[in-house]
């Protein structure tokens, strides 16, 4: 170790190394953050101010767009900077921060969409007590929840990385700081920082999708139960939404965390880490708003009264 450089920044390679390809880089990514914050934005203002949207669902939903906001804001600020900068570095307490504070947000996110599919379930399952049950308290302390069990998940995984010494290569052959990039280039042992992110992303992020799952499995049981053809329509249409922002989420995030890693694989790692860290922000608040009615009659309703959409 005395012998060795002590390493106090990482180098993000990005996603491409050609000039021409890093244009294009910069302008799409720079169009995606600016629609992700657009949208989310939009959707938090409406079901704020629109008195049709004061029930449990919008209220989750408003929390959900701004969990997206701050998860794309953490990465792609950054990810822009490096593509056109000289310098493509981030400093190790930078690093540190940015995969930590992705860990807060993912956290905060899986368990605001447990929340929202129990809501789901008490609306379909048991509408007697929906009322009763699903109090604004009740929602609040939920959502809460969420941002503390994300505080938890995040905190649990930094604790280790205190031990932690760089002196190895500094190159990140990313566009941002995951952990398991990061734990690759120390120079000490990493064991206990696997074992903790193992366990970590089976209670923190397993235990959610299992409720979730759960949750689902007697919402569609009791949809099929329903006798009219419409009645089954509409209910399936309140959760499919639901059920396409969760299958996003978790079938990217567990290919990229749960998978070997393999330096054959690194491009699709890349893609992957895109799909539910910069396009799932954009993509969730969208595919809500076409799927509820209310929310698109709330958003044409509050663009209608600006001007500059007259």
């Amino acid at each position: 170790m005395e012998n060795q450089t002590v390493i106090t920044e990482f180098i993000l390679l990005g996603l491409s190394r050609d000039p021409h390809l890093q244009v294009i880089f910069f302008l799409l990514f720079l169009m995606i953050f600016s629609v992700t914050l657009l949208v989310n934005s939009a959707i938090i203002l409406v079901t704020r101010t629109d008195s049709n949207l004061q029930n449990p669902m919008s209220f989750f939903l408003s929390h959900l767009a701004f969990v997206d906001i701050c998860y794309s804001s953490v990465i792609v600020p950054k990810m822009l900077e490096n593509i056109i900068g000289k310098q493509k570095t981030i400093s190790l307490e930078g690093c540190m921060a940015q995969s930590l504070l992705a860990f807060q947000v993912a956290g905060a996110e899986v368990f605001i969409l447990a929340a929202m599919a129990y809501d789901r379930y008490m609306a379909i399952c048991d509408p007697l007590h929906y009322t009763t049950i699903m109090k604004k308290e009740i929602c609040r302390n939920l959502v809460s929840g969420a941002w503390a069990m994300g505080f938890l998940y995040s905190l649990v995984n930094a604790l280790p990385l205190l031990n932690l010494h760089f002196c190895k290569s500094n190159i990140i052959d990313n566009y941002s700081c995951e952990l398991p990039s990061v734990l690759a280039l120390s120079c000490t042992q990493t064991l206990t920082n696997y074992i903790v992110l193992l366990i970590s992303v089976v209670v923190f992020g397993f235990s959610p999708f299992l409720f979730t799952l759960i949750s689902y499995t007697y919402i569609i049981a009791t949809i099929l139960k329903i006798r009219s053809a419409e009645g089954r329509r509409k209910a399936f249409s309140t959760c499919s939404s639901h059920i396409i922002v969760v299958g996003l989420f978790y079938i990217a995030a567990c290919f990229r965390y749960m998978k070997p890693s393999l330096e054959s694989l690194i491009y699709l790692d890349k893609v992957v880490s895109i799909q539910y860290s910069i396009l799932t922000p954009m993509l969730n608040p969208i595919i809500y708003s076409l799927k509820n009615k209310d929310i698109q009659n709330a958003l044409a309703k509050m663009f209608g009264k600006c001007k500059f959409f007259k």
